[in-house]
């Protein structure tokens, strides 16, 4: 519970839970947004439900049991696989309900079907959910689409935090530049060797032009957890290597994601080898009146609109990280020399946080139904 889209989600929909009066308990291992659970009024319980460790699986999953034994929960939701595997062996003789919310199109195997076997599965888009029918022919009753939200008041141009976006303008020193930013926790997976990549390109580019418009900085906001910070390493000797790494700011974990996304020019998801279930950080930096360039497929198609509200990369499999660069660096110039209007109006009715919300509930009642 340290960063991420996912745990974002669960911070957000303990808070409605707890204002439509029912009780929730987060089981997690630890970390910095718990103390925005217990505020909102929820509980938290500490099992090791993270390791993928398959030697201490049954430890783990007879505590897990212990604590529902305890609790006797009228439904559980698990937000990956390892907990849902766990829960599956703990919940053996308790029967309890259960809802699987499938982020994201996890690699086709016996080990991710399991967030197929909730009594519910909820997933974030449309995509993810013709994924889960493909690959594992679950019946389409049991499946739930809720796209994940915008909160209007939290995202809100009007009531940004000045000082702070003022202390990360000289923090980050990107007064006079055109911002790109990548925001999300630091993985293979997010494409930041490519978002490097197309910085050094869309540099050259200007310098061989003799371009007199301002120059690229990249700001990376989110940071490795312990296991990736090799990778993260790495990302600072490619910018070095490509001679950008003056121009890209590595921020870490930000807990004013309103404020970070208003100081950027273009936010882009630049995964091109596994598609983004849904995409938060598209859809908040829509309403935070900015681009999005990303990669086109998955739940970005959901998001980005091409030429509407920013710019779609074709992905090809084939293609390597250079390659790929060149395409996001021109995707970013095209957009960068766009105008677009009503990023923010859109962004808010098409992700409305009382749609969403509304419609998590109702998953929600149906268990209570049965219950009674």
């Amino acid at each position: 519970m340290d960063q991420g889209g996912v745990e974002r989600g669960i911070v957000e929909m303990n808070r409605v839970l707890i204002a439509s009066g029912h009780d929730n308990l987060v089981v997690s291992v630890g970390g910095r947004l718990e103390e925005q659970i217990l505020a909102a009024g929820g509980r938290i319980a500490h099992v090791d439900i993270k390791s993928k460790n398959p030697l201490t699986a049954f430890s783990r999953a007879r505590a897990l049991r212990a604590l529902l034994e305890k609790e006797r929960p009228d439904v559980v939701v698990a937000h990956s696989r390892v907990p849902a595997w766990l829960f599956l062996i703990a919940n053996r003789r308790l029967k309890l309900k259960w809802i699987t919310f499938a982020h994201g199109a996890n690699s086709v195997s016996a080990y991710s079907r399991v967030m197929t076997y909730g009594d519910v599965t909820v997933t974030p888009s449309k995509y993810i959910a013709d994924y889960l029918m493909e690959h594992y022919k679950i019946d389409p009753s049991r499946l739930r689409v809720i796209p994940r939200a915008v909160e209007r008041e939290k995202f809100n141009t009007e009531t940004l935090d000045r000082e702070f976006m003022e202390e990360k303008r000289r923090e980050w020193k990107i007064d006079g530049f055109r911002v790109v930013m990548g925001l999300g926790r630091i993985t293979q997976l997010k494409g930041y060797d490519v978002l490097i990549r197309a910085l050094a390109r869309l540099r050259s580019e200007r310098i061989a032009s003799k371009d007199t418009s301002p120059d690229w900085k990249l700001v990376i906001v989110g940071e490795a957890e312990a296991l990736r910070k090799e990778y993260e390493e790495l990302l600072h000797h490619l910018a070095q290597t490509e001679g950008v790494s003056d121009n890209v700011v590595f921020a870490g974990a930000q807990s004013k994601v309103a404020e970070c996304l208003s100081l950027s020019d273009i936010v882009v998801s630049a995964n091109y080898k596994k598609p983004e279930a849904f995409g938060r950080s598209m859809a908040e930096a829509l309403a935070m009146d900015r681009p999005v360039v990303a990669a086109a497929f998955g739940g970005a198609l959901d998001i980005v609109e091409d030429g509407i509200n920013g710019a779609l990369v074709d992905v090809d499999p084939k293609a390597d990280a250079a390659e790929m660069a060149g395409r996001f660096a021109e995707a970013i110039s095209k957009v960068s020399r766009t105008t677009f209007k009503g990023l923010r109006k859109n962004a808010l009715e098409k992700f409305s946080f009382e749609r969403m919300a509304a419609s998590s509930l109702a998953v929600y009642g149906e268990f209570e139904k049965e219950i009674k």
